[in-house]
């Protein structure tokens, strides 16, 4: 069977993340903020045509549910349909009310979560995770690895060149970082870029001079997709009537409104440069004498009740005006629909003016082919995508952003040529009709989705086969969990382990498979290849101190951030040396969240008194006593059975559906609870405790053969446990 007719068997799921701003289907607050822009759009239109392609199925757009009086109640909403096939998921994460970008991350390892458990929910897992700006994708490259799913990623804008021009401007470090947390940031955008099969670009600049600035980047998985245009929406001045509401709302600021208008249409953030514009205005005559200036900045009702950034951009504005005294000479309205864009692109066009992009940094430019769509020429930052729409329109001229009077010079040589500003308009729309329709962005999109595919053939096995080579996780979906440990109860009886790992085969799918156990992840690894054990879904290892997902071991980065809490490894250190009945383990039995320690018999003080001492150094730590001769010490959020309860939650799994085995007292923890416990016949005594307790049988078969002597004592199997099924699903 062909490529092509498995794909018209299996139309595609497309997982679409974005994560912050204000986004919903229609209407949509452009303007409103710095995190409310040209993404926003994109990601909308960019869902809303996928999902009519032929080869596609659903198309799901992923972001934050807000509850908050203070912005629409559109945004609460759980489901929103904006199109057949494509619809926005909110889901609830980090507080109920608005927050900017900035203040997400902390909270970005709960979106993972409740991802986890929307797609357990509709037991569907999607063909591709495609995310959109750095924290929606260190959300998606956290489900790409659990779930084994490719990520495709668009940056929008980069970290590293939002940092370089923004020192070139004058800003300080420090207050740069204070700001715009760029180290987090920029450390997540090499991760991702590391990671990601696809790196979906608007430009070839942005892609050779912005990710070339990092050190993960490789051309080689870049593709340059154009972003489309709603050409519904923006068309030229002659085709529709003109709005005398619009006019007249710019027509009040000025004192000969009948100039033609150099117009800007951009968020008030630092980044788009309208400073610098100002200045550009303000000390050049000649220009004021040509053209007025309408500067579109987002809405306002009083500019002290902005954010902090928002209000200082409208105020320095305000001051630059009156510093130059432009009043009647600059426009800049308080408040403007998504419905009144285009309007005003065609109004700027009607009085032959021009429309500016002045940017610090641009990415695509959205606005450019918004406004070459509309018949209106434009001048624009020379800084990233503007280049590529100049080569393709042929309707403007660049001009570096740091130079107000490079600005200003451009500007004048725009407006006074009247010949060349009419081939300037007929060149735009025909450049955005051959390069920037929707359906052209798709279709190309599409190509490289399905070259990626093709890569990635292991797609194509939708069994999700318990097998070595496996590459899809089947966590999201499996209703039972089996957890086992390592030494003396998974192995050490080759007919007992024969028989489990048959069973394990035949429930693939249904039933996933982990281990928790002492031994470091490579000794783990190298001891199941030994017996001949195939490599389970979720390796709980290091005494319960890290998780990661066969085969490919993927850290659950989600369970590292869990337990950093309090965790101070090198002061821990420095604390117990002075114990002399402790000694170091070798290194290779160190781990970030374990320290590991011989015990000289006899000689350790109680853990009471570690405990007392750990606290009087206002350390928090977890001591883990075995065998009377190893102490382990962990973060306070780590064990075993605490891993366990995690995964549980994560993987929206109750804990009766978990069938957890041991032998000794390190696995007491996670026998106990809620979860089904087996105790094997060759246990350790401390065991003995827990004997005649609800939900632990005690099996008389030794290690592997206690275990599934345990399965078949709890039923545990979907025929044999219906109840078991039913509580899963709940």
């Amino acid at each position: 069977m062909t490529n092509s007719a498995i794909r018209s068997k299996s139309p595609l799921y497309i997982l679409m993340i974005s994560v912050h701003g204000l986004v919903r289907g229609k209407d949509m607050e452009l303007g409103r903020d710095a995190d409310t822009g040209g993404q926003i759009t994109y990601v909308v239109e960019l869902a809303r045509t996928l999902s009519r392609h032929r080869e596609v199925e659903q198309v799901d757009l992923l972001t934050r549910q807000i509850e908050d009086p203070a912005v629409s109640p559109d945004y609460a909403q759980a489901e929103e349909e904006i199109g057949s096939g494509a619809r926005i998921l909110r889901l609830p994460f980090g507080p109920r009310r608005y927050l900017r970008k900035e203040l997400l991350w902390p909270h970005l390892d709960q979106m993972v979560d409740r991802c986890l458990h929307l797609l357990r929910q509709q037991g569907r897992l999607p063909d591709l995770i495609h995310t959109h700006y750095a924290d929606a994708g260190y959300v998606g490259q956290q489900l790409s690895l659990l779930l084994g799913i490719p990520q495709i990623h668009t940056g929008h804008s980069l970290g590293r060149p939002k940092r370089a021009q923004l020192l070139a401007s004058g800003r300080k470090e420090q207050a740069i970082e204070r700001q715009f947390n760029l180290a987090r940031r920029i450390a997540v955008e090499e991760e991702v870029l590391a990671h990601a099969a696809l790196v979906v670009t608007s430009t070839r600049q942005e892609i050779e001079d912005q990710y070339g600035m990092y050190q993960n980047h490789d051309p080689r998985r870049c593709v340059v997709i154009p972003p489309g245009i709603d050409t519904s929406r923006f068309s030229p001045s002659g085709r529709l009537p003109p709005d005398p509401h619009i006019a007249d709302r710019i027509k009040r600021f000025l004192t000969h409104p009948e100039k033609p208008m150099i117009l800007a249409i951009c968020r008030p953030d630092t980044r788009k440069n309208l400073q610098g514009l100002v200045t550009a205005y303000g000390t050049h005559p000649q220009l004021q004498q040509m053209a007025n200036l309408v500067i579109v900045a987002g809405n306002r009702d009083d500019i002290r009740t902005l954010d902090d950034a928002q209000r200082k951009v409208l105020g320095d504005l305000l001051f630059d005006i009156d510093r130059y005294d432009l009043w009647g000479k600059v426009a800049i309205p308080r408040h403007h629909a998504p419905a009144d864009v285009p309007e005003l692109y065609r109004l700027a066009a009607r009085r032959r003016g021009v429309f500016v992009n002045p940017a610090l940094t641009e990415p695509f430019g959205l606005t450019l082919i918004e406004a070459a769509a509309s018949g209106l020429p434009f001048v624009a930052t020379e800084d990233g995508g503007p280049r590529d729409i100049v080569a393709n329109c042929r309707n403007g001229l660049l001009a570096n952003p740091l130079d107000p009077d490079a600005i200003a010079v451009a500007l004048e040589q725009a407006l006074a040529n009247k010949e060349q500003w009419r081939q300037w308009a007929r060149n735009g729309l025909l450049g955005v009709k051959r390069h920037y329709s929707w359906d052209a962005h798709v279709a190309k999109y599409m190509q490289a989705v399905r070259h990626l595919l093709r890569r990635d053939r292991k797609r194509l096995r939708r069994q999700l086969a318990f097998t070595q080579h496996a590459d899809k996780s089947p966590m999201p979906l499996v209703r039972r969990m089996l957890v086992c440990d390592i030494d003396n109860t998974l192995i050490g009886d080759r007919e007992g382990l024969k028989e489990l790992v048959s069973w394990l085969r035949q429930h693939a799918g249904s039933v996933g498979f982990g281990i928790a156990t002492g031994r470091t992840l490579d000794s783990a690894v190298k001891v199941l290849k030994q017996w001949r054990v195939p490599l389970p879904n979720v390796l709980i290892t290091s005494v319960g101190s890290e998780i990661n997902y066969g085969p490919k071991l993927r850290p659950d980065s989600g369970w590292t951030n869990h337990i950093r809490h309090l965790w101070r490894r090198d002061a821990l250190v420095n604390a117990l040396a002075d114990i002399p009945a402790l000694e170091l383990q070798a290194q290779e039995n160190q781990r970030e969240f374990k320290l590991s320690y011989n015990v000289k018999p006899g000689m350790m003080p109680p853990l009471k008194e570690i405990y007392r001492r750990l606290h009087q150094h206002h350390l928090h730590a977890k001591l883990i006593y075995s065998h009377a001769a190893f102490l382990d010490v962990l973060p306070v959020r780590a064990s075993k059975g605490l891993a366990i309860r995690y995964l549980a939650y994560k993987w929206a799994l109750p804990l009766r559906c978990f069938l957890v085995a041991g032998d000794s007292g390190n696995d007491e923890e996670m026998l106990v609870g809620d979860t089904l416990g087996v105790v094997v016949g060759n246990h350790s005594p401390e065991l003995a405790i827990l004997r005649g307790q609800e939900q632990i049988y005690f099996a008389r078969g030794h290690c592997a053969s206690g275990i599934v002597e345990g399965l078949k004592h709890y039923g545990f199997d979907h025929e044999a446990n219906p109840q078991l099924e039913k509580e899963a699903l709940a």
